[in-house]
């Protein structure tokens, strides 16, 4: 069951911040993770993250996260279940992407691209079924 965005959630989410990514080890303890991230013309959460890390393992084994993103007292939270992608080409793109998002410098980028390119990632395509809006002033 997919949950919509509103459009206020949508405008919050362009901004730029960063979120927090809980997955779920295998003894059912959260494993936070703060991770870039931007939101797809689709309304999925978009991001990428190298194959061998505990987050990516915890994925592959139960795709259920939550994520939030956080600024004062604005907030997103949202949980779903993640598709993991491990098409070079998506990767390839997700990452350029999320760099232009996160980094204001070229040369920066590049380097960036460089070092994450030599990586063995996967791009993740968080569902959102549940969200929670908080907006107070």
């Amino acid at each position: 069951m997919t949950a919509a965005l509103s459009d206020r959630a949508q405008a919050f989410l362009k901004e730029f911040h960063f979120a927090v990514l809980s997955t779920i080890n295998k003894d059912g303890t959260p494993q936070l993770t703060t991770m870039w991230y931007l939101l797809d013309d689709d309304g999925r959460i978009v991001m990428n993250t190298q194959v061998h890390l505990q987050k990516a393992q915890n994925l592959r084994r139960d795709p259920r996260f939550a994520v939030c993103i956080q600024d004062g007292p604005r907030s997103v939270s949202i949980n779903g279940t993640v598709e993991i992608i491990e098409d070079q080409e998506i990767i390839r793109r997700d990452l350029r992407r999320l760099i232009e998002r996160y980094q204001q410098d070229e040369e920066t980028r590049q380097k960036y691209m460089a070092l994450f390119t030599q990586q063995h990632r996967i791009a993740l395509r968080l569902q959102c079924e549940k969200v929670h809006e908080s907006f107070a002033e």
